[in-house]
Order: structure tokens, then sequence, then C-alpha cells
């Protein structure tokens, strides 16, 4: 018996100093973890609540959420270990690696989801709008964290990668209420500008063309055969192109009606003779 009460003062005093040591350092480092797993929670549902309140597209909720909580838990573990006294150098060095091989890996997926990250944060272009950006112009379907999804006028789908879409020009053509529709036409030389512009402006009066501002019709060029003249309408977004598509037609036949020429590519050919 004496023994084993000598036995454990020994240990005692040879676990007494480490425990002291090291115990406050792990206790320490429990309590960091607890209150940095908590803060980083709700850090996190305030991402989540801030996105929801700008609108921001739904998918892209949960992915910054869970994207930035790994990559502040793993901060924290790593905080948690050099508390306690783990080298954490070596660890620290791995990541750094690990994360530049991967970031070269995947820097065109990479700078796809940046784009679209800017793309749902700015709104330049929202689902349902036709815009025309890198060669394609189309409706838009889906803004995917990745790349955007159109639908062109004869129904196909085409897929355009956001960090290219970002960096571009994009035309959008449904933001505004009203579009201002041109419609072109030709006549003679010798035909009367003043009585084409007369048919053309009684073809605006109609009541999709909003009166301010007011139709216009000016002359716009001096081609090879024809005086150019261009009619000049607005009119509310969704009657664009019906209007664009009845107004052509009406003054082809309007103007043929009045004895206007609308006239045809002409070349002058010389024969010469030997």
């Amino acid at each position: 018996m004496e023994m084993s009460v000598d036995y454990l003062v020994e240990l005692s005093e040879a676990w007494l100093p480490v425990v002291l040591q090291y115990g406050s350092k792990v206790l320490l480092a429990l309590i960091t973890l607890l209150i940095g797993w908590w803060l980083i929670t709700a850090l996190t549902n305030k991402v989540s609540a801030l996105l929801r309140r700008r609108q921001v597209d739904p998918t892209l909720h949960g992915f910054i959420g869970s994207l930035a909580g790994i990559v502040f838990k793993v901060l924290l573990l790593v905080s948690v270990a050099s508390m306690i006294g783990v080298e954490t150098t070596s660890f620290i060095a791995a990541i750094g690696a690990a994360g530049l091989a991967i970031g070269l890996a995947l820097q065109g997926s990479l700078a796809n989801f940046a784009g679209g990250v800017l793309i749902l944060l700015f709104r330049p272009f929202r689902v349902g709008e036709w815009i025309e950006a890198q060669g394609v112009s189309g409706t838009v379907d889906s803004i995917q964290i990745f790349h955007t999804v159109l639908k062109t006028g004869d129904n196909k789908t085409v897929v355009v990668p956001n960090g290219s879409l970002s960096n571009g020009h994009i035309t959008n053509y449904s933001r505004e209420p009203r579009r201002r529709a041109d419609i072109n036409v030709g006549i003679d030389y010798s035909s009367d500008i003043k009585l084409a512009r007369k048919i053309l402006l009684e073809i605006a009066e109609d009541p999709r063309v909003l009166r301010e501002p007011e139709p216009m019709v000016v002359v716009t060029g001096l081609g090879d055969n024809a005086v150019n003249l261009s009619l000049r309408v607005w009119v509310a977004n969704g009657d664009f192109w019906p209007v664009t598509f009845s107004f052509t037609e009406q003054a082809k036949e309007r103007l043929a009606e009045a004895g206007v020429g609308i006239p045809f590519p002409q070349r002058v050919v010389h024969l010469v003779q030997n």
C-alpha cells in the first residue's frame, strides 16, 4: 500500500507540471474552438440573409455560405492547433501549395465562378430579359454559378461561360420600358421626298406609337440607287417587333400605291465593240 501511494506521489509529481503547463492551453483552445465555431455559423447565416435581401439567385446562397464556412473553419482549426503548441508551419505550407495547385488547375472554372458572382450581385441582366453578348442574342433562361443559359429566337439553347460574359459587352434590350423602332426605306431619286415623308408619318398614326418623343422621318443617306429614309417611332418594349414588321410591310404597300418608287439595285454596263 505504501509503495502504491509513493508511486502515485511520484507519478503526480512527474505529470503535474505537464498538466499545469498544457491544461490551461487545452482549455483555452477548446473555449476558442466553441466560440469561434458559433461565430462562424452566425456569420455565414448573416451572409446568406444579406444575399437574400439583395435578391441574389438562391443557387448562390448555399454555395457562398458553405464556401465561407469551410474557409473560416479551416483557419479556426489551424489557430486552435497553434494555441495547443502543435507546429502548424508545415501544415499551412501544405494548404497553400494545395490551394495554388487547385487554383492553377481550375483557373477557368474559378474565372467563370467569379463572373457568375459578379453577374448575380450587380445584375446587368435578369432571367426573362433579352440580351446580346459574346456574338449571340436571346432570352436569359437561367443564371448558373459557372454559366448563363440563353434561349434564342428560334428556340436554340446557348450556354455562355460567365467569365467571358462578365468581362465583355452586354446589350440589354429589355431593361428600358420603351424602344425606338427605325423603319428604313429607299425611294427613287425622282420621287418626292415630302410625299414619302407624309405617307410614312401617316403610318405612324398607330395607337401603339408613343406621342412623346413624336414620330419623325429623316433622310439618312444618298445611296447609289436610292434616297434612304428612316421612319423613327418610340414604342413600348413589347411592341417593338410587331410594330417593326407591320410598318415595314405598310411602307412598301402605301408608297407603291402613291407612286413613290422603291428602286432595285442597278448596274450600268458599257459594251465595247472592236
